[in-house]
């Protein structure tokens, strides 16, 4: 556990699948508190089963249903520490195909609803922060499609390139008063993220509805089997990626004596990507440093 004399409270969305119900048990695990929350509770009977305090949270709301569960939270234990915001899924489709709601439902849930959830945690975050012994932190999820973009999943890569952005900037403004903000950016790990059938991970997975046959033989169909292909065989292990998740927002475990980062990829497979992304970017730059000056007075 951590060394604060004050339990951790942790406030958990999209807790009934994948990275947020590994964390839920994680933190159960350590004897902290959990509050775990997904659209509906009746998706959170197992986690209530084994102590967790469960709500209902759309991260789409309104700011005043979002601040009125925050303040329903916050009455449970009389604080909240660490807020995990795992809320998300991934719009499979071209840029072509995507209709103007199935875009904008995508950011609604993986941008803006990171920003919702973020507005309505600071105040109390900042509370727990200056408690005697207290700590809070602030974590987000970007992904290996932080880094890098491709065929049939641009509109989701291009949601996480906007939570890592997002909370790059989330963590400078929230630094002063004493909390921690991560983006933790996993590679595939094993979830029901990628399932498309009925039931499990199904509504993590969308499909968009236009499939346009033009696009067969492509990279976007080459993306789409290898999603096939993945689901279910996935490298990354959750448990594990939990334990990592909640040592760094407790500065506890790996994270003890270590500054915390804004951005943290999880996985050899993100690893890989970042590595191949910035070694590429400043190839780029090399070869075009002359004309990339060129613009300036």
């Amino acid at each position: 556990m951590s060394t604060t004399t004050i339990t951790p409270v942790f406030l958990i969305t999209g807790a009934s699948s994948g990275f947020g119900e590994a964390i839920a048990y994680e933190a159960l695990s350590r004897g902290y508190h959990v509050i775990a929350t997904a659209r509906s509770t009746s998706r959170l009977g197992k986690l209530k089963d084994a102590g967790a305090a469960v709500l209902d949270v759309d991260v789409t709301s309104d700011e005043e249903k979002l601040a009125a569960v925050f303040s329903e939270a916050n009455a449970i234990h009389g604080r909240i520490t660490h807020v995990v915001n795992c809320a998300g899924y991934i719009l499979e489709g071209t840029v072509e195909e995507a209709s103007n709601k199935e875009v904008f439902d995508t950011f609604d849930t993986n941008v803006f609803g990171t920003a919702n959830v973020a507005r309505a945690a600071a105040p109390y975050l900042r509370e727990a922060a200056k408690a005697p012994g207290g700590q809070a932190a602030l974590a987000t999820f970007g992904s290996l499609g932080s880094w890098l973009s491709g065929p049939a999943a641009a509109y989701y890569c291009s949601t996480k390139y906007a939570v890592s952005g997002l909370t790059e900037g989330l963590a400078e403004e929230l630094r002063p008063f004493g909390i921690t903000v991560c983006c933790f950016e996993p590679g595939y790990t094993r979830t029901g993220f990628l399932s498309s059938g009925a039931g499990g991970g199904a509504d993590h997975r969308i499909k968009t509805a236009r499939q346009m046959d033009l696009y067969h033989g492509t990279g976007a169909e080459e993306l789409r089997k290898a999603l096939n292909a993945a689901d279910g065989n996935q490298p990354g292990d959750v448990v594990k990626s939990a334990r990592v998740i909640v040592d760094v927002l407790t500065r506890d475990g790996v994270a003890k004596g270590r500054e915390i980062p804004a951005r943290l990829p999880l996985g050899s497979d993100c690893l890989e990507g970042v590595r191949n992304k910035c070694e590429s970017t400043l190839k780029m730059v090399k070869e075009w440093d002359e004309v990339i000056s060129s613009t300036m007075y």
